[in-house]
């Protein structure tokens, strides 16, 4: 872009101005603020809880679409049969704040540290809690679920969640849901379930 080009910036929590391009430069770029608005937060809150990914490519494409689709928290799990590379947390911020722009959002996802299984299921709570795994028992289609403005899902590996955790998050109100006919890949699964979750 050039001088007297006029462009949208947004601070990533609600905010949005639209400036003129006084100094074009690829370093350092002075922008005239010319008018300001501020977007309320939608009002459901998704938090997804989603395995770690041994392909760090295919963590990054889920960051990008879930971003695309206005979740609110993404926290990276550390589950029993997780495997993964090292969680590059700044390529991850970089990868949703480019995912926001593209999608034309004024609220930037929150994105965790990767978190333990056990001290997610602890610490976050919600009015609807959702845990998506393929072990045998009574499950929920998700397609069947109400809408729900506070919801938490959880999303295993590719060797899906252990029995003792899916048996800890059934003891703190979780209910348990399936996603279909046949076995998704992780990051596939957090984009399908978010899909029907969420509320346009």
């Amino acid at each position: 872009m050039q001088e007297g080009n006029r462009l949208d910036l947004t601070n990533g929590i609600g905010q949005v101005f639209e400036g003129l391009i006084q100094v074009a430069h690829k370093k350092n770029t002075l922008v005239a603020i010319q008018s300001e608005k501020t977007i309320p937060p939608s009002p459901q809150k998704i938090t997804l809880g989603i395995s770690l990914l041994k392909n760090a490519v295919r963590l990054e494409w889920l960051l990008e679409k879930a971003t695309e689709m206005g979740v609110h928290t993404i926290v990276p799990l550390i589950c029993e049969r997780t495997i993964h590379e090292r969680f590059k947390t700044d390529r991850m911020q970089n990868i949703l704040q480019s995912a926001m722009i593209q999608s034309q959002q004024a609220w930037l996802p929150i994105l965790t540290a990767p978190t333990k299984f056990n001290d997610f299921i602890n610490s976050y709570k919600a009015a609807q809690q959702y845990i998506a795994h393929c072990e045998p028992g009574q499950k929920t289609s998700i397609k069947e679920l109400p809408v729900s403005n506070d919801c938490i899902l959880i999303i295993g590996p590719e060797g899906d969640l252990s029995p003792k955790e899916i048996e800890i998050a059934l003891s703190l109100q979780y209910q348990a849901i399936h996603l279909g006919p046949t076995r998704l890949r992780t990051e596939t699964a957090g984009i399908f379930a978010l899909s029907v979750l969420k509320k346009f």
